[in-house]
């Protein structure tokens, strides 16, 4: 089974959850290929200055000082770059001058005779040409219980909500946001962790969840789980109001 990532590179979570997945592949499975994407925590295209002013603004000064530190000290590190990771697994990066879509980037992507697709943070809208490339489909990680919280950042919102449970959601990639058939997904109990113990856990928990997508793919007897239209929620970047509710409802960033 020939597979290509989608990912971009993002220096907080993705790195070492990613070496963590490469490790547990099953002997079958190969990485030929990686898409890595400039990181877009927003969900958009913006300069390092907007997304800057933005986490600010949005979220305040203390998590601005930390994650802006964190941010420096992981691009310092060779071991917290997706671009190391994959270097250190011999997997080469496929390098798209265009919009993943595009014809030139789909060609580049078809030159490396994928099986499957997975997306890990991908931060693009696929349409059908890209869907279709790879015959056994294309696979996104979605760290919440679909058909609820599609979109960005769950797991600020299942925080904010005072939800008991998040989860984690392994689904094929159709042209809608986070509407894909589920072929995994597993509960978690929120508990007290703060939001950054939750990304932690769930990031890793993904992982397994993928290794278990492929061997399911692999064996052919696998039954979806519907992704429900009319039970669905969807959120984008949160208002400094949401964050005011996080923060009062007792919950914690770190």
């Amino acid at each position: 089974m020939r597979i290509v990532f989608i990912t971009q590179d993002d220096p907080f979570y993705l790195a070492k959850n990613l070496d963590y997945l490469l490790k547990k592949m099953p002997p079958y499975a190969k990485v030929v290929g990686t898409v890595v994407a400039d990181v877009s925590p927003f969900g958009k295209k913006e300069t390092m200055t907007e997304k800057a002013k933005k986490t600010y603004d949005i979220f305040g000064l203390p998590f601005f000082i930390r994650y802006g530190l964190k941010f420096v000290t992981s691009k310092m590190s060779k071991q917290n770059s997706v671009k190391y990771v994959l270097e250190q697994h011999q997997i080469p990066l496929i390098h798209l001058e265009s919009n993943i879509n595009k014809p030139d980037s789909l060609d580049k992507i078809r030159a490396y005779k994928p099986d499957l697709l997975i997306s890990i943070a991908g931060n693009q809208i696929f349409k059908r040409p890209l869907l279709d490339l790879a015959p056994l489909g294309c696979l996104n990680l979605h760290t919440a219980l679909l058909p609820k919280y599609r979109g960005l950042m769950p797991s600020f919102w299942v925080m904010r909500y005072n939800e008991k449970y998040t989860g984690v959601s392994v689904f094929f990639v159709d042209e809608g946001i986070d509407s894909g058939p589920i072929l995994v997904q597993k509960k978690v109990e929120i508990g007290n962790r703060s939001q950054a113990e939750l990304i932690e856990y769930t990031k890793q928990l993904g992982m397994d969840c993928i290794i278990e997508c492929i061997e399911k793919i692999h064996a052919g007897n696998y039954e979806l789980i519907e992704n429900d239209a009319s039970q669905m929620t969807y959120f984008s970047f949160p208002t400094r109001e949401d964050v005011k509710a996080f923060l009062a409802a007792g919950k914690r960033f770190y």
